[in-house]
C-alpha cells in the first residue's frame, strides 16, 4: 500500500512539474513577442539573454556537477562550443524571435512541437535513425512526419472562419506597429513561417550534434554554460554589425528586462533542472508527450491578451501536428520496446526530446546533477 502510495506520488510529481515546465515555455513565447511589440531588437534580445544565462549557469555548473569532470578546455572543444552555442542558441532565438515578429506566438508554438518531426527526418537522411517502413512503427513515423508537415501547411495557407472565444478589451499589443497588425488581423506570414521554420531547423541540427559530443562538455550544466558562453559571443558581434546603435542596449525597468530575467533565469536555469529530472526519472518520451500544453496555454493567453484571433485553419493544422507528433512518438516507443532497450532509449533521448524555447533543451538530460 505505502509503495503504490509512494509511485502515485512520484507519477504526480513528475506530472505536475512537465505542466509547470509547458506553462513556463508557454509564458516565454508570449514575452518575446511583447518584448519585440514593444520596440526591442531581437538580435539585442538574444544576446542579453545568452549573456546572462552564462552567469546564471555558471556557478550553477560547479554546484551541481562539482564531482564530475569539467571539460578540458582546447581549440577542438572551443569550435565544436562555437558551433554548439550557434545551432543550438543563436540561429533558433533569432529566427523564432524575429518570425514571432512576422506571426504569432500561437503559431511559433505550433510549429515548435514539429521540432521532433523535424529531427527525424534529419537523422533519418543522414542514417542516425532506422525508418524500417516495413514495420508498423517505421509506418508511424514517416505518417506522422507527413501529418505535421501537412498540418503546418493548413495552418499557414486555411485561414476559415475567426473563432472569438470571448469578447476582452485586453490588448497588450501596440498597434503602432505594422507587423503587429500583419500577425494577429491577416494571414500568416510566410516570411515569418520561413524564420519560425529556420530556427526549428537549426535547433534540430544542434540535437544531432549533441549526440556526437555532448559527452566531450562535461555534463548537462556545463553543456548548458558552454552554448550560452560562445552563443553569447557570436550574438553580441551579431548584434553589433547589424545595428552599431547603442540606444538599442538601453534597458529599463520595463517588458524588456523582465523578459531578458525570466529567459535567463527561469528557462535556462530552472527549467532546465526540472526537466533533466523528469527525463531521468520517467523518461525522454515522458517529456516529450507533454510539449502540445505549450501551445493550448499560448493560444489561449494569446486569443485573450495579444488579440490573437484563432481560426477554424488555425485549429485544425494545430490538431493535425499534434497528432503526427504523437504518432511518431508512438513509433518511436514501440521501437524501444522491440529493440534493445538501453541503446535505443539513449537514442531517443538524444534526437526525440524537445525545448520550446529555447525553451528545454534535450540533450542536457541525459546527465542528471
Amino acid at each position: 500500500m505505502v509503495r503504490k502510495i509512494c509511485e502515485m506520488w512520484r507519477e504526480m510529481k513528475a506530472i505536475t512539474a512537465m505542466v509547470v515546465v509547458q506553462i513556463a515555455t508557454a509564458v516565454l513565447n508570449i514575452l518575446f513577442k511583447l518584448a519585440v511589440v514593444d520596440g526591442m531588437e531581437p538580435r539585442v534580445l538574444v544576446a542579453y539573454r545568452l549573456f546572462f544565462a552564462t552567469l546564471f549557469m555558471l556557478p550553477l555548473s560547479f554546484i551541481f556537477q562539482r564531482l564530475e569532470k569539467r571539460p578540458e578546455f582546447t581549440w577542438n572543444l572551443l569550435l565544436l562550443a562555437l558551433l554548439s552555442g550557434l545551432l543550438g542558441a543563436v540561429l533558433p532565438s533569432i529566427f523564432t524571435i524575429t518570425g514571432l515578429a512576422l506571426t504569432s506566438a500561437t503559431f511559433a508554438s505550433a510549429a515548435a512541437v514539429l521540432t521532433p518531426l523535424i529531427t527525424f527526418v534529419l537523422a533519418a537522411s543522414l542514417r542516425m535513425e532506422s525508418v524500417r517502413f516495413g514495420t508498423r512503427e517505421g509506418k508511424a513515423k514517416v505518417f506522422g512526419t507527413l501529418f505535421g508537415v501537412g498540418g503546418a501547411l493548413i495552418f499557414i495557407f486555411y485561414r476559415g472562419k475567426d473563432i472569438h472565444m470571448w469578447s476582452t478589451h485586453i490588448d497588450l499589443m501596440n498597434k503602432s506597429h505594422d507587423f503587429s497588425r500583419d500577425a494577429t488581423s491577416h494571414h500568416i506570414s510566410i516570411l515569418g513561417a520561413l524564420f519560425v521554420f529556420g530556427g526549428n531547423l537549426s535547433y534540430a541540427f544542434w540535437l544531432l550534434l549533441q549526440v556526437k559530443v555532448s559527452k566531450l562538455f562535461g555534463g548537462a550544466y556545463w553543456n548548458a554554460t558552454l552554448m550560452n558562453l560562445t552563443g553569447s559571443v557570436v550574438a553580441v558581434i551579431i548584434a553589433l554589425c547589424w545595428n552599431c546603435d547603442l540606444k538599442e542596449w538601453k534597458l529599463g525597468w520595463n517588458i524588456r528586462l523582465f523578459t531578458i530575467a525570466y529567459a535567463s533565469i527561469v528557462m535556462s536555469g530552472m527549467v532546465i533542472a526540472v526537466n533533466a529530472w523528469c527525463v531521468e526519472s520517467r523518461g525522454p518520451l515522458f517529456v516529450s508527450v507533454f510539449s502540445p500544453v505549450a501551445l493550448v496555454v499560448v493560444a489561449l493567453v494569446g486569443s485573450f491578451i495579444l488579440n490573437e484571433t484563432l481560426h477554424v485553419g488555425s485549429i485544425i493544422g494545430t490538431v493535425i501536428i499534434v497528432g503526427g507528433l504523437y504518432l511518431v512518438l508512438w513509433g518511436k516507443n514501440k521501437e524501444m520496446k522491440s529493440i534493445t532497450p538501453t541503446s535505443d532509449y539513449i537514442e531517443t533521448n538524444k534526437t526525440t526530446s524537445k525545448d520550446i524555447s529555447l525553451k528545454n533543451l534535450p540533450t542536457l538530460s541525459t546527465n542528471v546533477p
